[in-house]
C-alpha cells in the first residue's frame, strides 16, 4: 500500500521540521465489533457489565427518571448474582474468560491471517466490545495511534437491529468524536443475505445432521428477541431473521415448515417478538415433534444466549414438555467457512483503499 505522505522509517514527514512530532505510517485499519462480556463473573464485575448493557438507550428505551431508579436499586441487587452463576456455568476458567470473549479472539486472529495473506501488514485487523472490555474507545484509539488512518468497522451482526448494530456504530461514532485526526471510515451494513454467510450456515447444519442417527423433525431457528413495538417503530430486524431462515431452507433444498424462526431472551413486561423459543419447543414436543434441532443464525459466536439459555432453559422445557431428542447446532464461531463469508464482506468495504 503506497504511502501517500512520503513517510521515512523514523515516522518524520520527509519536508517538516525537526521538531516536528513522529507521525506513524499510513495504515488502514479493520476494527471488529461484539456485543460484549464481564471481565469475571463475580457480583461487581457483573454488575458494571449488566449496569452498562441495560442502561443503553438502544436496548432500554424507557426514560431515565423511570428505568435508572428500578435498574439500580432493584434489578441490578440481584441480578448479578443470577447472571453472574449462569457465566461461571460457562465460563473459561483455562484462559479465565468468557467463552464469547475465547470465540472471538480466534475469530479475529483469522481474520488477521487472511486479511495480511491478501493486503499486507500494513492493514491493521483488531476487536472491540461494545459493552466491557476492550472498549471501541481505547482500540479506536490503538488504531489511530498505530497510523490508520482509514477504518472499516465491522459490526458481528449479520442481521441489522438498533440495539445491536446500531448501538455498536454509535459507540465507534462516540469514540471518533475524541479524536484530534479523525480517520475515513466505511461502516459494514447487515450481510445476512450474502451468499457465503448462507453457504456457512447451511455447512453447520449439514454437518451436525451428519452424525445423527435420525434427522429432526424440525429445525428451530432461534434469533434474539426485541420488543415488538422495535417492529412497529422501523427496526428491520424481524423481517431480517424470516428471510434468513428462508435462505436456508432453500440453500438446504428443505420443504416448507421444515424450519421455524422463534425469538428468545425476553426481558421486561411488555410484548416481544414471537414466537417465543421456549414456549414453541414445548408447544413441539407436546405436537408430537420430539426430535428438534435449534440454530442460532443471528448469534456470530457462541456466549451466554446459546451456551446457558438455549441449552439449559430451552432444551429443558422441550424435554419437560416430552422431547426426546434436542440437539444445538453451534454457532459458526471460527469455522473457516465463516472467516471465509466474513472475509468476502470485508473484501467489498476494503475495495478502492487497498490499491
Amino acid at each position: 500500500m503506497k504511502d501517500q505522505l512520503d513517510r521515512p522509517g523514523d515516522g518524520r514527514l520527509a519536508h517538516a521540521p525537526a521538531d516536528h512530532p513522529p507521525i506513524a505510517q499510513a495504515r488502514i485499519g479493520v476494527l471488529v465489533a461484539n456485543l460484549g462480556t464481564p471481565d469475571d463473573y463475580s457480583y461487581w464485575p457483573m454488575r458494571r457489565y449488566l449496569s452498562e448493557f441495560l442502561s443503553d438507550k438502544r436496548v432500554i428505551d424507557y426514560p431515565s427518571w423511570k428505568w435508572q431508579p428500578l435498574l439500580q436499586l432493584i434489578i441490578l441487587s440481584k441480578r448479578p448474582f443470577s447472571s453472574g452463576a449462569n457465566y461461571k456455568s460457562i465460563w473459561n476458567h483455562d484462559k479465565g474468560e468468557s467463552p464469547l470473549m475465547t470465540i472471538t479472539k480466534a475469530q479475529v486472529e483469522k481474520l488477521r491471517a487472511a486479511v495480511v495473506g491478501r493486503y499486507g501488514p500494513n492493514v491493521m485487523v483488531e476487536f472491540c466490545m461494545r459493552y466491557g472490555n476492550p472498549s471501541t474507545e481505547s482500540v479506536v484509539r490503538r488504531m489511530v495511534d498505530a497510523g490508520c488512518e482509514k477504518i472499516v468497522f465491522l459490526p458481528l451482526y449479520p442481521q441489522y437491529a438498533g440495539a445491536t448494530s446500531a448501538t455498536a456504530n454509535d459507540q465507534f461514532f462516540r469514540a471518533l468524536m475524541k479524536e484530534k485526526r479523525q480517520p475515513a471510515v466505511r461502516i459494514v451494513p447487515e450481510y445476512f443475505d450474502h451468499p457465503l454467510y448462507i453457504e456457512a450456515l447451511a455447512q453447520s447444519v449439514e454437518r451436525v445432521y451428519a452424525t445423527l442417527d435420525q434427522k429432526p423433525d424440525v429445525l428451530v431457528a432461534s434469533y434474539h428477541g426485541m420488543p415488538k413495538r422495535y417492529l412497529m417503530e422501523g427496526d428491520p430486524y424481524h423481517c431480517q431473521c424470516q428471510k434468513t431462515s428462508r435462505l436456508l431452507r432453500e440453500r438446504l433444498s428443505w420443504g416448507a415448515d421444515t424450519i421455524d424462526t422463534t425469538f428468545q431472551s425476553v426481558f421486561g413486561p411488555e410484548e416481544w417478538l414471537r414466537p417465543y423459543t421456549v414456549e414453541h419447543v414445548a408447544e413441539l414436543a407436546k405436537a408430537g415433534k420430539k426430535r428438534i434441532a435449534v440454530i442460532s443464525p443471528a448469534f456470530s459466536a457462541d456466549c451466554i444466549e446459546t451456551l446457558e439459555e438455549i441449552q439449559g432453559e430451552i432444551r429443558e422445557a422441550f424435554e419437560h414438555a416430552g422431547g426426546e431428542s434436542f440437539t444445538y447446532i453451534p454457532c459458526l464461531n471460527d469455522d473457516d467457512a465463516h472467516i471465509v463469508a466474513l472475509m468476502a464482506v470485508l473484501n467489498d468495504n476494503l475495495a478502492g483503499w487497498t490499491g
